[in-house]
């Protein structure tokens, strides 16, 4: 499967596919726009150019892109949930305009609301944006999450109600994170826990609707529902996990992505370590210890 990592669109879209290259990625993630704002200039037709050039001189397949962490679609403020529907259409034209074929979004925060008013909203805030759809344009992944706080999406139960409430569960499918699910109760950390998670999750939502992974230590511990990315084994979760994704064969066409913390480590990038991390371990033939 391809492995790759988040990478920065500083100095242009473009330049994140450079960095990918440098560092060997398979395959990368970008944000197409500021995540943390609400407006932005749309894309130049020199910007969507030098993209689909530079994407066409590489390897790296596919891309996805990641939309702003202001967009909620379960909230119960008005303004901010037509102020995230403007922002996720927009973030689908963009991906749409530079060729990237998946779009990753949190569903949601009901605030207090509560999760059944909440995962309505998503579901009905989705149909808007998908009615009248170009069948070219990307998928919405929704992403499983850590529960923090009144996000939802940290059970599967969450995102196959979305997904079965939806006019268009075509255009739907589900990145899964490796953190955000240990947060959030799941245990993947054994080959039974692992085999019963996944079971679990591809029996609610579907083996056809998963398309990505985010592959993220924990620093917080199974069920405490705490969003907190580590370096691949070294924070909760330890190696064995990934070493099981990354030598499960129904996974093998399906990009895994880092999110992991940024920065150097004695000279070297840590998106360098850990990518050198999930090599080992996908050319590992048996896990030390079994």
């Amino acid at each position: 499967m391809p492995i790759g990592a988040h990478m920065s669109i500083a100095g242009g879209l473009d330049k994140a596919l450079t960095r990918g290259l440098q560092l060997g990625c398979e395959t990368i993630q970008i944000f197409t726009r500021n995540r943390n704002q609400w407006r932005a200039k749309p894309l130049a037709e020199g910007e969507v150019g030098r993209f689909r050039e530079a994407q066409g001189a590489t390897a790296i397949r596919p891309i996805l892109a990641h939309a702003s962490y202001l967009i909620n679609l379960a909230s119960p403020d008005r303004e901010i949930y037509e102020k995230s529907l403007v922002a996720l259409q927009d973030e689908l034209e963009r991906a749409a305009l530079l060729g990237i074929p998946y779009l990753v979004t949190h569903p949601g925060s009901h605030k207090g609301n509560g999760e059944s008013r909440g995962l309505a909203r998503i579901t009905t805030a989705l149909d808007l944006i998908l009615t009248g759809a170009e069948a070219s344009w990307p998928l919405i992944l929704l992403e499983t999450t850590a529960g923090q706080g009144s996000s939802l999406g940290y059970r599967f139960e969450h995102l196959a109600k979305i997904r079965d409430g939806s006019q268009f569960p075509e255009r739907l499918g589900f990145c899964f994170d490796t953190a955000h699910v240990f947060a959030a109760g799941y245990d993947i950390r054994g080959l039974v826990s692992y085999g019963k998670t996944l079971k679990r999750f591809i029996d609610l939502t579907g083996a056809e609707s998963l398309k990505a992974f985010h592959l993220n230590d924990s620093q917080k511990e199974v069920g405490s529902r705490v969003d907190r990315h580590h370096h691949v084994g070294g924070g909760t979760l330890g190696r064995r996990p990934f070493y099981l994704l990354l030598h499960d064969g129904r996974f093998s066409t399906l990009p895994m992505v880092l999110e992991t913390p940024k920065g150097t480590e004695e000279g070297r990038d840590l998106d360098e370590v850990n990518l050198d991390t999930l090599r080992q371990l996908r050319d590992m033939a048996i896990f030390p210890g079994g």
